[in-house]
């Protein structure tokens, strides 16, 4: 064991500690108590029930990235200024899972948020998702094992997240549940340069494998591909099939699959997938960069829990 020496960090290791530095942020920075109003004037109760079934879906998720996934790859890894990275990255898990409960106490009765809470611990589509990803973690033990392990990684930030970010993008695109939209803009930031490193660690590592040994990683990484596609779609179908969401949402799953085989260097999926087939106001949505809003618009200094929401009316002018 040896102290860290960051006078001799990589280019790339510096420059993805720099960002995700610069990408920091806490949850109690944006006001979410703006979109309190929506919540009970303009969502139906099917509407509400996907929305908090998807954010529920990517709390559980994050919770088990943070403290298992991030952590045993990060262990494994030689590089000890990739360590330095991932244990990083694995921290913002922990703080998009907690920023999805400020999300539910602003908008959800105690009540409502327990019932959620336990659909999540009873659904049988995340627990398959997620105990199929986390076998791999727990498995590591040489190259080979790391290896799919990275690529599990990445499927899980690249791919699975996406189900849950699409109904909270296309809302906050019609201009609904803006506020929560933007918490999920940041998440999507963090989560683009988790998959993007993670890859790249793959790809050096599957670049030190020989030619045999390559081709049977790349197929054992489609065969982990092809059941965590066939459990989403079964997830995916029972989230959005009464919100009549679900053709739009596999498009985009499918598209962002296409992201993660990108950034493991591997053959993409849906190769014949266009930017036309994904729903403008979702593909719009992923680009952080054309995001315009002003500092008070989105993003306070302080939570605040909506106690008293009403309606404005000509009377609160005069």
């Amino acid at each position: 064991m040896k102290a860290i020496n960051w006078n001799d960090v990589g280019e790339l290791d510096k420059l993805f500690w720099d960002q995700n530095v610069r990408q920091f942020w806490v949850d109690e920075e944006i006001p979410l108590s703006n979109d309190k109003l929506v919540w009970d004037k303009k969502l139906n109760p099917d509407e509400k029930t996907a929305y908090q079934k998807v954010l529920g879906g990517l709390t559980f998720l994050d919770t088990q990235q943070a403290s298992l996934g991030m952590p045993l790859v990060a262990l494994h890894v030689n590089n000890p200024y990739a360590k330095s990275v991932l244990n990083f990255m694995g921290m913002m898990e922990h703080m998009h899972a907690k920023s999805y409960s400020s999300i539910f106490m602003t908008l959800c009765s105690t009540e409502e948020i327990n019932d959620l809470f336990g659909w999540v611990d009873r659904d049988k589509f995340l627990a398959e998702k997620t105990e199929l990803i986390v076998s791999y973690y727990k498995s590591i033990n040489d190259e080979k094992s790391l290896y799919l392990a990275m690529v599990c990684s990445v499927m899980l930030e690249t791919f699975l997240f996406y189900s849950g970010f699409f109904y909270p993008l296309y809302l906050a695109g019609k201009g609904m549940m803006v506020n929560s939209g933007e918490i999920i803009n940041l998440i999507i930031r963090d989560e683009s340069i988790h998959g993007v490193y993670v890859g790249l660690q793959a790809q050096e590592l599957f670049g030190t494998f020989s030619p045999s040994l390559q081709s049977q990683m790349a197929n054992q990484a489609q065969a982990v591909f092809k059941l965590l596609f066939d459990l989403e779609l079964e997830y995916t179908q029972s989230i959005y099939d009464k919100i009549g969401l679900r053709e739009s949402v596999v498009n985009f799953v499918k598209y962002n699959a296409n992201k993660a085989f990108a950034n493991c260097g591997l053959d993409l999926p849906f190769s014949d997938l266009k930017d036309a087939d994904i729903n403008p106001i979702v593909l719009m949505g992923l680009n952080t960069k054309t995001k315009t809003h002003d500092f008070f618009s989105t993003k306070g200094n302080g939570y605040v829990k909506a106690m008293r929401v009403e309606e404005l009316t000509d009377e609160d002018f005069l």
